[in-house]
C-alpha cells in the first residue's frame, strides 16, 4: 500500500465530545467519523483494524468446528414475542413497523433467528452436535451512547450458537468456545482475563465474560492470585467477615445522632469504626394476590463500609421484581425519613435480609427508625430477630476467596466477550427439539458465545497507547510496518532502496505501507505514531551512505541501525516475536 493511494486524515485535536483515550484516539487518526449519537462510519485504516480482528475470529471459529452463515439484520417481532424478550428486553430494542404495519426489531443478537432456523431443520440426534456463527451488525439503543465503539448503538459482533442433544454435551461445547475464545484474545496480543459472570438478560445458567485488562475500564474484576478464582463484581461471591457471632457485650440503647442520615456521619459522631454501624435499604415489591395490587416490604442490612450489590438482590427468593422504595412509602412503613432506618420497632410488617457479614456482627450500630436517633449495642436474636441471611454485597479487596486458596484482588477490565450455557431457555420457549435414540422429541441444549468485534478496537487502543498515540499490537494493527522515506520525490537513491524494500516486504507476505507524501520528518512521524503502526523503517540518504537504515518500534525510546540487506529478516524476526 501507498500512502498516495491510501487515505489518511488524521486530525491535531479530537472532538469535544471524545470522552475517553480511545474514543480520542480512533477520531484523531482518522479510524472513524461520527455520523450520529453512537453510529459511526468506520474509515479505511479503522475498516483495516476490523476486518483483522474478523479474519483471527473465523480462523479460531472455524478450527473450533463453527460454521459460518449470516442471519438478518431485520427480524421479526412474532420470534422474539415467543420467548418474551419483545416485552422483556425494553427500550433497547429497536422496534420498527413496514409499510403493512408488520412489527420487527433491528436485532441486538440472533438466539431467536438461529432457534427458528434449527428447528426447522434438525429433526435427529445425528445431526448433533452443531454450532453456527456469523459476524453482523448489531443495534442497541442505548440510552446514553457514549465513548465512541465502546457504548455506540450500532456495532459490529460475531455471535454463535451451539446445539447439542443432552447437557453434557452443551458443557463440552461450552468448554471448546471456552477455549477458541482464549486463543483469539491471545492471538490479538491483549491482556485479558476470564471470568465467571451473571448471565443478566441472555439467560441460561452458567457463562463465563472475557475482559481485557485497563485500568480505564468500566468493570471491577475479581482474582485470587493464587488460585484460579475469577469473576466479575456482579458474580463474585462475598464471604462473612467473621466466621461466627460474637456474644453480645454492649446494652441496647437508643442514641441521639442528630443531622447524620450516613453511616459515616453516625460512626464519627460517636467515635466508632465505621465498620461498626450497618446501614439499611427499602425495597417495596408489588404483586398481584387474589386479583389485587399488594405491596411486600422489604429491608436490606449492609456493614456501613459495604456497598449493595443490585444482581445479587434480585436473586433473592421474593426479590426478582423489586425496586427501590420511595420516600412517601418509607415514611409510611417505618415512621421516619430516610437516613435513619433500622430493623427494630417499625410500624408494619417487613421481611428483613441480613448480608452474611451483618448476620454474624454483634453490638452493632443501626437506626432506630426516630428522626435524628439509632440504636447501639444492637444484637441479633436478643434485640431483633433472627433475618433471612444473604449474599449482598460487592466484594472488597483483601476478602477471603470463595475457594478458601487465598485473599481477592481487584483489577479494572473492558467485557469484549461473554459465552453463555442455555441450556433450553430458548429451545423450550421456541419449541425446538429433535428426536433423540429412542425416537423420542427432546429439546435442544443451547449455548451461545458472542465477541464485540468493533469493541476490540476501543479496548485495546485503552490498553495500549502512550503520549504519542496509539501502540496496535501487530497481530490486529492496520499496516505492520511503514516505510518513511526522506526526500521520496528528490533523492533516487532513496527511492530506489525504498521501493526495493517495499517490494520485498510485499514478497515476504508482511503488510507494508510506504508513506510517498513527501511529508517533513516531523509530520511525518507524528502521523504514524499517532495511527499506531508497530515498525517503522527510516530510508533517508546520509543513513545509505552510511549503509544503514533506521528501524523503530513503536514502543522503542531509540532507533537502532539495520542495514538493508538485513532489514527484512529483521523485520520478519520482530514481527513472529
Amino acid at each position: 500500500m501507498r500512502a498516495t493511494r491510501f487515505f489518511i486524515s488524521t486530525q491535531k485535536e479530537a472532538p469535544s465530545d471524545a470522552e475517553i483515550v480511545s474514543h480520542q484516539l480512533m477520531m484523531r487518526a482518522g479510524m472513524i467519523k461520527r455520523l450520529g449519537s453512537g453510529i459511526y462510519t468506520y474509515m479505511p485504516i479503522g475498516l483495516r483494524v476490523i476486518r483483522k480482528v474478523e479474519a483471527i475470529i473465523r480462523e479460531e471459529m472455524n478450527k473450533a468446528g463453527a460454521i459460518e452463515l449470516l442471519m438478518p439484520l431485520v427480524q421479526p417481532a412474532e420470534l422474539w414475542q415467543e420467548t418474551g424478550r419483545w416485552d422483556k428486553m425494553g427500550p433497547e430494542l429497536m422496534r420498527v413497523k413496514d409499510r403493512h404495519g408488520r412489527e420487527y426489531a433491528i436485532q441486538p443478537t440472533s438466539e431467536e433467528v438461529i432457534t427458528d432456523v434449527v428447528r426447522g431443520e434438525i429433526k435427529s440426534y445425528r445431526q448433533l452436535p452443531l454450532n453456527f456463527y456469523h459476524i453482523q451488525t448489531k443495534f442497541r439503543d442505548e440510552r446514553r451512547p457514549r465513548f465512541g465503539l465502546m457504548r455506540g448503538r450500532e456495532f459490529t459482533m460475531k455471535d454463535a450458537y451451539s446445539f447439542d442433544r443432552d447437557l453434557a454435551g452443551m458443557q463440552a461445547s461450552y468448554k471448546v468456545m471456552f477455549d477458541a475464545y482464549s486463543a483469539i484474545f491471545t492471538r490479538f496480543g491483549l491482556r485479558f482475563r476470564a471470568v465467571a459472570a451473571d448471565n443478566g438478560a441472555i439467560g441460561g445458567t452458567g457463562s463465563h465474560e472475557f475482559h481485557v485488562i485497563a485500568s480505564t475500564g468500566e468493570d471491577a474484576l475479581v482474582y485470587c492470585p493464587t488460585s484460579d478464582f475469577a469473576a466479575n463484581m456482579e458474580a463474585a461471591e462475598a464471604m462473612p467477615l467473621a466466621a461466627a457471632r460474637a456474644p453480645a457485650g454492649a446494652a441496647l440503647a437508643k442514641t441521639a445522632t442528630p443531622g447524620t442520615t450516613k453511616c459515616e456521619q453516625v460512626a464519627a459522631l460517636l467515635g466508632l469504626e465505621l465498620s461498626r454501624t450497618v446501614k439499611t435499604i427499602a425495597l417495596t415489591v408489588e404483586k398481584e394476590v387474589d386479583g389485587k395490587q399488594v405491596k411486600e416490604n422489604w429491608m436490606l442490612l449492609l456493614r456501613g463500609d459495604h456497598e449493595l450489590n443490585e444482581v445479587k438482590v434480585a436473586k433473592v427468593p421474593g426479590l426478582a421484581t423489586h425496586r427501590f422504595a420511595t420516600e412517601a412509602e418509607i415514611l409510611e412503613c417505618y415512621g421516619t425519613v430516610p437516613g435513619y432506618l433500622g430493623p427494630i420497632g417499625t410500624r408494619a410488617p417487613v421481611t428483613v435480609v441480613a448480608d452474611r457479614t451483618v448476620a454474624n456482627m454483634a453490638d452493632f450500630v443501626c437506626g432506630a427508625n426516630d428522626k435524628d436517633f439509632h440504636y447501639t449495642g444492637a444484637n441479633w436474636g436478643r434485640d431483633i430477630a433472627e433475618p433471612l441471611v444473604a449474599d449482598l454485597r460487592n466484594v472488597v479487596e483483601g476478602d477471603a476467596s470463595p475457594d478458601g486458596k487465598g485473599v481477592l484482588a481487584i483489577e479494572r477490565g473492558i467485557e469484549v466477550g461473554h459465552v453463555f450455557q442455555l441450556g433450553t431457555a430458548y429451545s423450550a420457549a421456541m419449541k425446538a427439539t429433535f428426536l433423540d435414540e429412542n425416537g423420542k422429541p427432546a429439546p435442544l441444549q443451547m449455548g451461545c458465545y458472542g465477541i464485540g468485534v468493533t469493541r476490540i478496537l476501543g479496548a485495546a487502543i485503552e490498553q495500549n497507547f502512550d503520549d504519542k498515540g496509539i501502540i496496535w499490537p501487530g497481530a490486529i494493527a492496520p499496516f505492520e510496518v511503514v516505510l518513511c522515506p526522506m526526500n521520496y520525490d528528490k533523492i533516487e537513491m532513496v527511492r530506489a532502496e525504498t521501493e526495493r524494500m517495499y517490494g520485498a516486504l510485499q514478497a515476504a507476505g508482511v503488510d507494508v505501507i510506504v508513506d510517498d507524501r513527501g511529508l517533513r520528518p516531523g509530520a511525518m512521524f507524528a502521523d504514524w505514531e499517532l495511527i499506531g503502526v508497530p515498525h517503522r523503517v527510516v530510508i533517508g540518504e546520509r543513513g545509505l551512505k552510511e549503509g544503514n537504515l533506521e528501524y523503530q518500534g513503536r514502543r522503542d525510546t531509540e532507533a537502532t541501525a539495520v542495514t538493508p540487506a538485513a532489514i527484512v529478516e529483521f523485520l520478519q524476526g520482530k514481527l513472529s516475536s
